[in-house]
């Protein structure tokens, strides 16, 4: 739990510091989008060497990309709904993290290990 909680914290920050820069010149979905995506190839390396210690598989990586699919439109959702309701651009994302980080996690432990599939662990 600890380490997903480091590794989580990590993709946030990158998430946010790239939308952060990138936000004075470009569209805040596109700036958002790019954010998120850069985090999530960061994400995807850290969870499998840091939080699982498996070594990253095409097959994990699609499953890890299903799960951020979903997890994607739950972050694009929120993150436009609080837009719309006034929360300030540079402001915006920290709401979304709080209420999508419980789905997040449910998500990737699904996407990194599928039931009876044995788990192999790096050597």
């Amino acid at each position: 739990m600890v380490r997903f909680g480091i590794v989580g914290t990590t993709a946030m920050v990158i998430h946010y510091g790239i939308y952060y820069v990138l936000l004075p010149v470009m569209d805040v979905n596109i700036a958002y989008s790019t954010g998120y995506f850069l985090s999530f190839l960061c994400n995807f390396l850290m969870t499998s060497y840091f939080t699982f210690r498996v070594r990253p598989t095409w097959k994990r990586l699609m499953r890890f990309a299903g799960s951020h699919g979903v997890n994607y439109l739950v972050y694009l959702g929120l993150f436009n709904f609080f837009l719309w309701t006034g929360v300030p651009k540079v402001w915006s994302p920290f709401p979304v993290y709080l209420i999508a980080v419980p789905v997040s996690f449910v998500l990737v432990r699904l996407a990194m290990a599928v039931k009876g599939e044995r788990v192999k662990k790096m050597k």
